[in-house]
């Protein structure tokens, strides 16, 4: 009482004029907050000064080719690489000198298929626990992730947008983040995630899970459409449909169709309105192929897939976002559960799918999945370095780099971070990793980071260095 909001500050009056100054008051300093918080201006942590910073005597694998280069130099300039020589770069000014001893520099490594915020917890814990709880620990495991040497993950699924802001306004650690937002399913479907007492659902009612934002249930192409364009608003970047059956649901068989083409074309319409893409979770042909004639761009998992159908995906030009999947870690799933079951059947297919990626040519991409389990998210590198199985390590290098990159770039204006990733190239963001060996000759030394990752880059800004 007896402010009001000016275009300095708030200024004292006498008396208050009436109550209405006080609501108008109250409204504009509100309007500014929130202007402040979502421009990421007003509450910004310290930026980070970028000085220049200059790798010597370094081999780079550039994340397109087949082999290192000779010993190079590469200066890094705010969060550009702006020069590579493979003699030295005199530089005027402060610079912070790197002394590669001959070690490989490559570009950070991209998670195409993430969950951040359900990375670690059990799933039971995720379901039962406050959001912020949840979040607590996706603090934590985003740190982790980008110590793991990825500073760019594609999250398909959960309420990630306040941790991908905290990361971006540097309050916390972590990866840069393409987020979905929430998971869009069908009742029943693999986003669906009430409890049997929980239904039949009440009009109006929303589930805790709906609530967190972390998946949303619609049934007709207009609650598709609407539930799309919620997430574009809060800042998806692409958005991800449930087109069939999955491991982690608890209603529906692994081979169910989901979803009708109408249905999925309605978000295909709407992410399109916005400049970016549909990706859908799908492992069977009939489910993939409705979801390629609705028009997405992106399959992910698809290991129940057949000759025909990889064969359209490649005439098509859709991506396919494969996981390394085998059964050679700890389930999060009890052994006998309907749950376990459906993950058995999936890895059956995981060799066959690969052998066809390759076969007819299909735009690959690597992600992990990492879902309730500490144990799996933290094998992130050990997954990449077991992709040696079906591809040489240069393949599989290109893929984590510059083949995750270019998905990334299929959000378009929606993409967050404008700028070349998954390059060492002069002009491309700074994301760079320092190996200690050639992991070309050696992929295994991306499953140990915490021994062979000597210094870790993300945006220009050095978050590792133990040389």
């Amino acid at each position: 009482p007896g402010l009001r909001l000016n275009g300095r500050g708030w200024a004292r009056l006498s008396p208050l004029k009436t109550q209405g100054d006080l609501f108008m008051s109250l409204r504009l300093f509100c309007s500014a907050l929130c202007g402040a918080l979502l421009a990421g201006g007003a509450v910004h942590a310290t930026e980070p000064v970028h000085a220049a910073i200059l790798f010597e005597n370094v081999r780079i694998f550039d994340g397109k080719g087949s082999a290192l280069s000779a010993p190079s130099s590469v200066l890094v300039e705010g969060n550009l690489i702006t020069r590579i020589s493979q003699g030295g770069i005199k530089v005027e000014g402060e610079v912070q000198r790197i002394d590669g001893q001959g070690k490989t520099l490559m570009p950070g490594l991209i998670d195409a298929h993430t969950h951040l915020m359900f990375a670690t917890l059990p799933q039971i814990a995720v379901l039962t626990n406050d959001v912020t709880f949840t979040t607590v620990a996706a603090t934590r495991a985003a740190n982790d992730m980008l110590m793991r040497g990825f500073t760019s993950a594609r999250d398909l699924g959960g309420p990630v947008f306040g941790l991908k802001k905290g990361i971006d306004m540097g309050l916390i650690n972590g990866p840069r983040i393409w987020p979905a937002g929430a998971m869009i399913s069908q009742s029943g479907g693999h986003g669906d995630f009430r409890l049997p007492n929980e239904l039949p659902a009440l009009a109006g009612q929303y589930s805790f899970g709906e609530r967190a934002n972390a998946a949303m249930v619609a049934d007709s192409p207009d609650a598709v459409r609407q539930r799309t364009r919620e997430q574009l608003a809060l800042g998806a970047s692409q958005i991800k449909v449930m087109a069939g059956g999955g491991v982690a649901s608890n209603y529906d068989p692994i081979d169910v169709t989901q979803y009708t083409v109408p249905e999925i074309r309605a978000a295909v319409e709407a992410a399109d309105n916005w400049g970016t893409y549909v990706t859908v979770h799908a492992y069977t042909p009939k489910a993939v192929r409705q979801a390629i004639e609705a028009g997405v761009k992106c399959i992910d998992h698809g290991q129940m897939l057949d000759e025909d159908t990889a064969r359209l995906m490649a005439e098509k030009g859709v991506w396919w976002s494969l996981q390394p999947f085998t059964d050679d870690r700890k389930s999060p799933f009890p052994e006998g559960s309907a749950n376990r079951l459906k993950q058995l059947e999936m890895y059956k297919g995981t060799d066959h799918a690969y052998a066809m990626a390759k076969k007819y040519g299909i735009k690959t991409a690597f992600g992990t999945d990492a879902l309730f389990s500490a144990q799996a998210a933290a094998s992130q590198g050990t997954m990449l370095a077991k992709m040696g199985t079906w591809y040489t390590p240069a393949e599989v290098l290109r893929m984590a780099t510059h083949d995750n990159a270019e998905l990334l770039a299929l959000s378009g204006p929606r993409s967050p971070y404008p700028g070349r990733l998954g390059v060492v190239e002069a002009g491309a963001l700074a994301d760079l990793l320092l190996i200690d060996g050639d992991p070309l000759k050696d992929l295994s030394l991306v499953a140990d980071p915490a021994k062979h990752f000597k210094v870790i880059m993300k945006d220009g800004k050095i978050y590792k260095n133990t040389l």
